[in-house]
């Protein structure tokens, strides 16, 4: 608290408005080591466009793989396809990145294909680039659903209990997580580099087209609700409404990577990686609801998935592109109903512990608030949401 005491001795209050201060505390430059070269698997995703982004400002060299180039100047672009093994190895010969930051899977319809194609994406990522002799440190970007299972089972049988804790067994069942870590481990072995694996809760983060963005989603439903006359109603269980969860920042995770692959005492560690608060929903979607003007409503009994409720909002969608000279007509490439639905669906609490980070000396902090609502403006600037 900011205090001033005037002339007839009355005591002013003079903290500054929450609306000035910054989303997060200042995110240290991590400085290159000498020679090193980073490349950004899924350079464009929620996660991967703010890690390039945030080496780019920091002074690396940095090679972002992905489709479309990087939106960020100043990164070089390598279109490569991750699922043919001879294709990554012919686009990546002669890179000879020293740092590597894998943040890209492939969604499947089984856990089974999940695991075969996205185990198989680290496999030959590494073994394309290790033959090259140049890797000192590979990161590795899952999340929470090391502890909740693959969405086949997802929040089912015995869990961990909360806060998560990195050390916890894994759950008796398949999981692709558990695959690329052991992808990650034998590749670590075989070619020498020291590895780290950042387990993020639902991201917080700015992308197009991405299949897991509770930000643009939850703009895209708000502003169907406001044209179809309904409220803003929150979709999911009365666990998730009324219990404390945390969620994790694109920044936050992506200096946690940079933090991890650059601090020897974090090397070959799994870490969690959230924003070091917690939230109830039950407090956060009145605050959401306000800034996107829509009246809002809580939770019914059973959850309310938005997949049902807006199974036809692609025309009202295309007429809200009309009306507001919106940016992307293709609501899919905008909200990723069904994971949105899982996340605040869940019959169970979930939340992260970051003690393991801490002790190593990892300090970053975000306001979740702050994060979603200045994402939300983000969104609205570029037309994507109304």
């Amino acid at each position: 608290m900011n205090i001033i005491v005037t002339t007839m001795g009355t005591v002013v209050d003079m903290a500054p408005s929450a609306a000035l201060l910054p989303d997060r505390a200042p995110t240290p430059v991590r400085t290159p080591p000498p020679g090193a070269h980073a490349l950004v698997v899924g350079a464009t995703g929620i996660t991967g466009s703010a890690l390039v982004q945030q080496l780019v400002e920091s002074g690396w060299r940095t090679s972002g793989l992905s489709r479309r180039p990087p939106a960020t100047a100043g990164a070089a672009h390598v279109a490569a396809d991750l699922l043919d093994a001879r294709d990554l190895r012919e686009r990546l010969a002669g890179l000879r990145p020293t740092h590597v930051f894998v943040n890209a899977w492939v969604r499947q319809d089984t856990e089974a294909r999940n695991i075969e194609v996205n185990a198989g994406i680290v496999r030959d990522l590494l073994a394309a680039l290790g033959a090259q002799g140049s890797l000192r440190h590979v990161a590795l970007a899952t999340g929470l659903k090391h502890y909740l299972g693959p969405f086949e089972a997802y929040g089912r049988g015995e869990l961990p209990d909360t806060p998560f804790l990195e050390d916890a067994e894994r759950l008796d069942t398949p999981n692709f997580y558990y695959a690329q870590e052991d992808e990650l481990f034998a590749a670590a072995a075989r070619h020498g580099f020291t590895w780290s694996v950042h387990r993020a809760h639902t991201i917080l983060g700015h992308a197009v087209g991405n299949a897991m963005n509770i930000v643009s989603t939850l703009g895209a439903y708000a502003a169907i609700a406001r044209a179809t006359g309904r409220p803003f109603t929150f979709p999911g269980s009365q666990v998730q409404w009324n219990g404390v969860v945390d969620l994790t920042d694109a920044g936050q995770l992506a200096d946690h990577q940079v933090w991890a692959a650059t601090t020897p005492q974090a090397a070959d560690t799994a870490f969690n990686v959230v924003d070091g608060d917690v939230v109830r929903w039950r407090r956060l979607w009145p605050r959401l609801a306000e800034h996107l003007g829509v009246p809002w409503a809580g939770p019914g009994e059973h959850p309310q998935p938005l997949q049902e409720q807006v199974a036809d909002a692609q025309q009202v969608w295309a007429r809200l592109v009309d009306e507001h000279d919106l940016s992307e007509p293709d609501l899919s490439r905008v909200a990723s109903w069904w994971h949105t639905d899982s996340d605040l669906g869940r019959p169970v609490e979930v939340l992260a512990d970051m003690t393991r980070s801490r002790l190593a000396g990892f300090t970053g902090y975000v306001s979740t608030e702050r994060s979603l609502l200045r994402l939300v403006d983000r969104y609205r600037a570029e037309r994507l949401v109304p």
